[in-house]
């Protein structure tokens, strides 16, 4: 049974309210005045709040910034009810976070309309949530156990090596399994690094719409490209061009942003084939621009582009577990910036990030 908490300071109406909607098989919970409702919102979370404006102790508003202050509260449903004379103040409520709003005086059909339109779309979000979540369940469960294993064998068969027949080994063999082992390590580092951070941006754990004026933001693209590129081996392959910019970001998300498309780049591109990294203002907006000359992405696969999800797995070797692509973007996204992604298969693909200067 679905719960509605009614706030109203009016007892008349609060009675008919709860009268009307215990009729059509509501539970409801009663609060004379905002605080009392806000107190009663946390401890009992119910499905809906339909919740007057004036009021004395706290006023509807109040109420509405508090429970969207709060993770437990954030996302329930909220109806404001409002006498005609408050009308025009609906657009505050409406920037608080309010779902809808009543105006005074209304009839049972237009409130049993506004609460039954606030649980279908609270019924279709979840949902959409349900099934991106299932998705990423299938894709953690096919492809995560491989990217776990295949840093970890490297790591422990080299180990291995090393008790079992400590003394048969030159240096040179002991260094080279030394190199393979904290390689692997490294890949596994950054696997559990990246999962992590999905997940912060998942739950929404993660601010990346405040920053700082970065004035270097070209050297800090040059040296995080280089560095990825050196993880490859193909320092060669790698060209920057990288004039005077600047990017308002968080040193650390502005950074993650170029290794992970770099990363990207290199990945899916064969040792040989250039990858061109580019960085300039164009009319006070920052542009980054990551071209690589791989096997390209078909169509089809950049509208499914999601964590943990790999392309033509059986036809090509890869390494990673999807992670840096959906990582890059949705970091942009929190920036409030754009994220474009062009491709062709046989010629490669092209990345290109603009975000506020």
């Amino acid at each position: 049974m679905k719960r509605i908490l009614v706030i109203e300071d009016e007892d008349n109406l609060r009675e008919n309210l709860t009268e009307i909607l215990s009729f059509e098989g509501y539970e409801i919970l009663q609060a004379e005045n905002g605080k009392i409702g806000l107190e009663m919102a946390l401890e009992n979370i119910p499905d809906l709040i339909l919740c007057d404006v004036m009021m004395p102790e706290m006023d509807g508003y109040e109420v509405l910034a508090a429970l969207r202050e709060n993770p437990a509260t954030r996302l329930i449903p909220f109806i404001l009810l409002t006498a005609l004379a408050e009308r025009e103040k609906m657009r505050k409520g409406m920037e608080l976070g309010a779902d809808d709003y009543i105006v005074k005086p209304f009839g049972i059909s237009e409130l049993l309309q506004s609460v039954n339109s606030r649980f279908k779309k609270s019924k279709a979000v979840q949902e959409h949530t349900e099934a991106a979540l299932n998705e990423l369940r299938l894709n953690l469960i096919s492809q995560l156990p491989h990217e776990l294993r295949t840093p970890l064998n490297g790591i422990i068969g080299f180990g291995q090596l090393l008790q079992d027949n400590p003394t048969n080994y030159g240096p040179q063999e002991v260094a080279e399994f030394g190199t393979a082992i904290y390689k692997s390590g490294q890949r596994l580092y950054r696997l559990i690094q990246n999962y992590l951070i999905y997940a912060q941006l998942e739950l929404k754990n993660v601010d990346a719409s405040d920053g700082e004026e970065l004035d270097e933001a070209g050297l800090i693209c040059r040296k995080k490209a280089e560095e990825v590129a050196k993880r490859y081996n193909r320092e060669a392959d790698l060209l920057v061009y990288a004039g005077v910019t600047r990017v308002f970001a968080k040193r650390d998300n502005f950074e993650k942003i170029v290794e992970e498309l770099v990363d990207n780049a290199f990945k899916f591109s064969e040792p040989g084939k250039r990858v061109i990294v580019t960085c300039q203002m164009a009319g006070g907006t920052f542009k980054l621009s990551v071209v690589d000359h791989g096997r390209g992405i078909a169509q089809d696969d950049i509208r499914r582009i999601g964590a943990y999800m790999q392309f033509d797995r059986m036809l090509h070797a890869q390494q990673g577990s999807g992670l840096g692509l959906i990582i890059a973007r949705r970091i942009v996204e929190l920036m409030q910036g754009e994220f474009t992604l062009e491709s062709k298969v046989g010629e490669g693909t092209t990345i290109q990030v603009s975000l506020p200067g």
